[in-house]
C-alpha cells in the first residue's frame, strides 16, 4: 500500500529545496523513510508476509545508497537530513 497523498505532500513541502522540487535526495530519502516506517508497522502485525519483507529490504538498500550519495556529495545536507529524520549516521 503506497503512502497517502497528504503524507507524501507533507514530506515534499518539509524537505524541498525550492518551490518545484520533488526529486532532490532529501525529498526522496524522506519519502522512503515514511514508506519504510509504514512497512515496518505492517510487518509487526503480519509476520509471515515475505513479499512485503522483500520490498522493505529493497527500500532500505535504496535509501542507504541515496544516503551514501548525499554523504559523498554534500556532507552538511547529509547531516541535516539524518538529524531531522532521526537516522543513524557514520
Amino acid at each position: 500500500m503506497p503512502l497517502a497523498k497528504e503524507v507524501k505532500t507533507k514530506f515534499i513541502t518539509d524537505y524541498h529545496r525550492h518551490e518545484k522540487d520533488t526529486g532532490s535526495p532529501e525529498v526522496q530519502i524522506a519519502i522512503m523513510t515514511g514508506r519504510i516506517q509504514q512497512l515496518t508497522e505492517h510487518l509487526r502485525s503480519n509476520k509471515h508476509d515475505e513479499s512485503c519483507r522483500r520490498g522493505l529490504l529493497k527500500l532500505v538498500g535504496q535509501r542507504r545508497r541515496m544516503l551514501a550519495y548525499l554523504r559523498k556529495s554534500d556532507y552538511q545536507r547529509y547531516l541535516g537530513i539524518t538529524e531531522s529524520l532521526n537516522l543513524r549516521h557514520k
